[in-house]
């Protein structure tokens, strides 16, 4: 049995299996970035904020970490450069990263009037580590500005040791299956029009009850994530339609799923994998309870141990094979580069990922209006969706490369129609060139 490290005594980490990938696509048009905003009852104090930040990392030493080239991998090493510098926000979210701005750190720390915003480079962690440091950092935050806010739930103790598990490569240490699962599907339709400029993003956020989608939802016998699924699902899908195209495309789907609960893993680096599904128009007319139906079945077909683990050894076989080992990194970032434009999207339309339930202890509860998740751009496709759920408020949140907005209007407009109400957000009018 391997010894564990303690984290304290760890100056640098391999890349876990998903991260190993994210250095290769970092580009303006695919930053591999995601942000998670809390938006308070008080104005934000930029100073109180930074020391909060001071106050967390000690906590948090994966994320206390710059990239670093190595001969055959990139790897994470302990940063000497102090603390991220604490930041006015952008109009633009989830740009790239660069190795060497915000003192190297692979995270951003924003603010702007009462909303605190944190910006996650994917080869550090994923949405669920993302929202545990998140939530520790609004906590010491709060208890800066003298509320009295507790640990539980997704509040960390900062005067607790890191724990090694927390540092876990879980993909490499639970992953045993012999077999590999098969990935090849279909190339998907995708909605085209005029872009926004590279390094901007339309952010269009909507606000729903959790009660009355979590009925609807149950109306179904599906979960909440298979519900907005089909919905989106059927979006893209109507759209194609509308294009009276003679031959159409299949419409895909895109779900990243956490990992964790499968094999009791706590790690704070990346553990998901993504889900495909896919419907072909050609095979005859999709209604919206259809694709609610083959789309929960085919979820829950695949969200398996043994489903599980061959995707995983796929993932691994990348890594372990003997071509890529002996390239220099520089040819890996670029060979990575080019399947990803060539491919990467090719099979799927769209994305929706959901971190699920935010819970912070009640104390907190008061001090915090809302919460949401926002995905890094595409790029090709038009609806990369983020989707948290806090009390008693869902939001879902596109992220959209198009400045037309019909994906995100066709949508929303579905989820009225179907008697669910939402009160909508945008940035886009803070945006050259954007439509409202």
């Amino acid at each position: 049995m391997k010894k564990k490290i303690p984290l304290r005594q760890r100056t640098w980490y391999k890349l876990d299996n998903a991260a190993k990938v994210f250095p290769g696509q970092n580009s303006s048009s695919w930053s591999n970035v995601f942000r998670l905003s809390a938006t308070l009852t008080e104005k934000v104090n930029p100073e109180l904020l930074e020391k909060a930040v001071s106050m967390v990392m000690p906590r948090f030493p994966t994320f206390d970490v710059r990239m670093r080239a190595g001969f055959f991998w990139h790897y994470l090493e302990k940063n000497p450069y102090g603390i991220p510098p604490v930041l006015p926000d952008i109009a633009n979210p989830c740009q790239r990263f660069k190795w060497k701005e915000n003192n190297g750190y692979l995270f951003k720390v924003y603010y702007y009037e009462k909303r605190i915003s944190v910006e996650f480079y994917h080869s550090v962690t994923d949405g669920y580590g993302g929202s545990c440091f998140f939530m520790t950092l609004v906590a010491v935050y709060l208890r800066l500005t003298g509320k009295d806010i507790p640990c539980g739930d997704s509040v960390f103790d900062i005067n607790e040791k890191p724990k090694p598990e927390e540092a876990e490569d879980s993909y490499s240490e639970n992953c045993n299956s012999k077999a590999k699962a098969k990935r090849m599907q279909k190339f998907a339709y995708h909605f085209k029009g005029e872009r926004f400029p590279k390094h901007f993003l339309g952010v269009t956020t909507g606000y729903i009850p959790v009660s009355v989608i979590k009925e609807k939802a149950k109306e179904h016998n599906v979960t909440v994530t298979e519900y907005l699924a089909a919905i989106l699902l059927f979006t893209l899908y109507n759209l194609q339609k509308k294009e009276n195209k003679r031959k159409e495309k299949p419409v895909g789907i895109q779900i990243p799923v956490n990992l964790r609960s499968f094999f009791g893993s706590t790690t704070l680096r990346n553990f998901m994998l993504c889900y495909t599904f896919q419907i072909d128009p050609n095979m005859g007319e999709y209604t919206l309870p259809e694709i609610i139906k083959q789309l929960s079945l085919y979820l829950r077909f695949i969200n398996n141990e043994k489903e599980v683990q061959a995707m995983m050894k796929g993932n691994i076989g990348f890594e372990k094979n003997p071509v890529m080992r002996i390239l220099p990194s520089v040819l890996k970032d670029f060979g990575i580069s080019m399947v990803y434009k060539i491919a990467g999207e090719k099979q799927t339309s769209c994305l929706i990922t959901n971190v699920g339930v935010l819970k912070a202890p009640k104390e907190m509860e008061n001090y915090i209006e809302k919460l949401c998740l926002i995905t890094g751009p595409a790029m090709i496709n038009g609806a990369r969706c983020g989707v948290l759920s806090y009390k008693d408020t869902l939001a879902f949140t596109f992220s959209n490369i198009y400045k037309d907005p019909v994906i995100q209007r066709e949508f929303f407009t579905t989820l009225i129609k179907l008697g669910i109400p939402v009160k909508i957000e945008s940035n886009r009018h803070l945006i050259k060139g954007g439509e409202n």
